[in-house]
């Protein structure tokens, strides 16, 4: 299914949305935006739309909210990304396709809901537009600086992609694994991403965050909350779990869900 959305035309439960030269996998689950709030959920590097497993759906169930997920541009089902990516992609993804997005399944208010990459997505997003439609934003395992923990850990899973089953097991969920995988390594490996810097931007965000971080997490440490806590106006919101990593909504599930349920009812009028 593909279709050219406006808001006034009815929004299937799957299907891809057509913008430009790019057409995006997505699901709507719940409620759409002209009959409850809506959550805009954003994946991580390697994410799509698939990788979510029933996250989306246990949160359209908690919170009553709709819920919308889709795959960026050279992950999942959608259309292939130029590559080598810019050191600006995730910005471009937050400024230029984002707005698109929002416009395209008539959103009218809600929260965005981000992961690692989709994290970073979102904070950009409230950084760069006072959108009086976005009443809160969640980022779970955010990214804010390029770490030495963050540049290992990339190094260490191109070393597993190219040695193990990991590429077998990315493949299922990505039309072109290697273009997925080395487009988003590459960018973080071979750019000049110790630039990449996004204080800037926090301190621009005017509506409520809540930021969900595992004590564990391989990919950044406290200093990336520590960051939103100094540079952010806003309030801002944590729950670090213990025994936690970099997915909390897999690997901490119930606590990840009870803290945003929570919030999303507080930050909605």
């Amino acid at each position: 299914m593909s279709l050219r959305y406006v808001p006034m035309i009815p929004l299937p439960d799957q299907g891809f949305l057509e913008l430009g030269d790019q057409r995006l996998e997505y699901r709507m689950i719940g409620p759409r935006p002209g009959d409850a709030p809506t959550l805009i959920v954003l994946h991580e590097g390697l994410g799509c739309v698939g990788m979510w497993g029933d996250f989306p759906d246990n949160l359209a169930d908690a919170t009553g909210c709709g819920v919308f997920v889709y795959s960026r541009q050279g992950y999942g089902r959608s259309s292939p990304a130029q590559l080598p990516r810019r050191l600006d992609f995730m910005h471009d993804e937050a400024r230029k396709t984002l707005p698109k997005i929002l416009d395209a399944i008539g959103f009218q208010r809600g929260l965005l809901v981000g992961h690692s990459d989709g994290a970073s997505i979102a904070a950009i997003y409230g950084g760069s537009f006072q959108d009086h439609r976005v009443n809160g934003i969640v980022l779970m395992a955010p990214h804010f600086i390029v770490e030495d923990v963050t540049s290992t850990s990339i190094q260490e899973f191109r070393r597993a992609y190219d040695t193990t089953d990991l590429r077998a097991r990315l493949a299922r969920y990505h039309d072109d694994v290697d273009a997925t995988a080395h487009g988003w390594s590459d960018v973080w490996l071979k750019g000049d991403f110790r630039k990449w810097d996004l204080t800037e931007e926090l301190a621009y965000i005017r509506v409520p965050v809540l930021i969900i971080q595992g004590v564990d997490d391989q990919y950044g440490t406290m200093r990336q909350v520590e960051i939103a806590q100094e540079e952010c106006y806003c309030p801002v919101e944590v729950l670090m779990l213990p025994d936690t990593k970099h997915v909390p909504h897999r690997e901490a599930p119930e606590q990840t869900l009870d803290a945003i349920v929570d919030f999303v009812r507080r930050a909605l009028p």
